[in-house]
């Protein structure tokens, strides 16, 4: 028997998050009236000159080479996706800022009506509903994907932070690539903060979080935290990576003992889900779970 879920979720619905008190004050700091070099965003056109909003001007567009080399890790076994992710922290990316319409004036006597346009951050719907931002990590992947967004450099700190702001839980890198890599919202919120990232699957302290709410019921004799089969995704040339993928990235393993009937163990997990949704630990680092039944070894 299997049941998933997403973050701390229990019952018919995802509980209210709200964002922790260290992620808000990272947002608050971050600088939000002006650019990376301290330069005001008010009075920029984003053409001409105005449009060197970041301080890459020397960039050629490649993807970061530490980030190339983890991912490659990530290919032949020798890098996990926490690698990635710490990769991540000192790369440039690039976001897509695309211009929609503002306000068109009405038109008089049959002249032509003026059209003001604003340039908007993208965001993207995930396959779970989830808002999710993209981001690239070269800027030929980004004008592949939409040859009329404009490219704007940032380091992925700083993109995870405006993803944070625009309540996006997910960063999608290179969306339409030969490979797309989803970074979580736990890692997302890590890289916001500029803090190292531990998987749930890999966290000691969230095991012993969760074995000490299901202290509570009998019926559990042990839990193990292993990773879920959501963390695996694959290139488009078929190439299987062990990270990066949309699925649910933790699997936790409840051995019960015998003589439960269908009834009891639906309340025993509904029960052991209304806990871990309201421990802080389990809301911040886990982003989605599946919980696998076996019996107890005697």
């Amino acid at each position: 028997m299997d049941s998933s879920s997403n973050g701390n979720t229990a019952g018919n619905g995802p509980a209210p998050r709200h964002l922790p008190g260290h992620i808000a004050a990272a947002l608050a700091g971050a600088g939000g009236s002006t650019d990376s070099a301290g330069q005001p965003w008010k009075g920029r056109s984003l053409a001409g000159d105005d449009a060197k909003i970041h301080s890459f001007e020397d960039d050629d567009g490649a993807p970061d080479a530490g980030y190339v080399t983890a991912v490659r890790g990530l290919l032949d076994g020798s890098g996990d996706e926490a690698s990635v992710v710490a990769a991540l922290a000192t790369a440039r990316v690039f976001i897509p800022i695309i211009a929609q319409l503002a306000e068109e004036a009405q038109s008089v006597d049959g002249l032509a009506a003026d059209k003001q346009a604003d340039m908007a951050l993208v965001t993207l719907k995930a396959a779970d509903g989830r808002t999710a931002m993209p981001a690239f990590t070269s800027a030929a992947a980004l004008a592949a994907w939409h040859p009329e967004a404009r490219p704007v450099a940032v380091y992925a700190a700083r993109a995870a932070l405006s993803a944070v702001a625009e309540g996006a839980e997910l960063l999608v890198l290179d969306p339409g690539s030969d490979l797309t890599f989803v970074v979580r919202r736990p890692a997302v919120w890590a890289l916001a903060q500029q803090r190292d990232w531990l998987p749930s699957y890999a966290d000691e302290a969230l095991a012993a979080e969760l074995s000490l709410a299901a202290a509570a019921f009998p019926a559990v004799r042990t839990v193990a935290l292993e990773p879920g089969a959501g963390i695996a995704t694959a290139t488009r040339s078929g190439a299987e990576l062990s990270g990066g993928g949309s699925g649910p990235e933790l699997q936790v393993v409840l051995y019960l003992e015998d003589g439960l009937d269908a009834a009891a163990v639906r309340e025993l997990v509904a029960g052991l889900q209304a806990a871990w949704s309201r421990n802080v630990l389990f809301g911040e680092r886990v982003d989605s779970i599946d919980i696998k039944l076996r019996r107890a070894a005697h």
